[in-house]
């Protein structure tokens, strides 16, 4: 296979990049057409970007500005279809989303997740990135499911 490419997305990849919420259920994937028609008709800060491999949509990163602040951005979305996760596709969108905000001059990033057994390896992930493990609200996504928020400065 070829090296990934990542590209800012556009509507030929919703088909795509379905099929990775589908199969890693994110969020339905019904949600996404709604989501990306902002972005697409650029009447937003907020940016998605999409991982090319093989010639295919596989990955998906959604990123926004945080309101009343200067220079935080929050990555709210990540994804990689799951056949193909741990080839570093994942690694390559955060990368991409962080040379963005570098570009533009932007501070710091976060990204939450979840506390529960379930995402320690999106928690490793973050960590291994170079994601700081900063706050916990106990509780937060359901009893007993902490948010986990990590940071990284730009």
């Amino acid at each position: 296979m070829t090296n990934p490419t990542i590209k800012a997305t556009s509507s030929d990849d919703i088909a795509g990049l379905q099929a990775v919420l589908d199969g890693t259920e994110l969020f339905p994937s019904e949600m996404l057409p709604d989501m990306l028609a902002p972005a697409l008709a650029s009447e937003t800060e907020a940016f998605w970007l999409t991982c090319h491999y093989g010639g295919e949509a596989v990955g998906l990163c959604y990123t926004v500005p945080e309101e009343l602040t200067d220079g935080t951005w929050n990555m709210l979305a990540l994804a990689v279809r799951p056949d193909l996760q741990g080839k570093q596709l994942g690694t390559a969108l955060v990368c991409a989303t962080e040379r963005r905000l570098k570009d533009n001059r932007q501070r710091i990033l976060i990204v939450d997740t979840s506390g529960t057994d379930d995402f320690a390896l999106t928690r490793k992930f973050y960590v291994r990135n170079g994601y700081e493990d900063v706050a916990r609200i106990r509780d937060f996504w359901a009893a007993g499911d902490d948010k986990v928020i990590f940071r990284k400065a730009l």
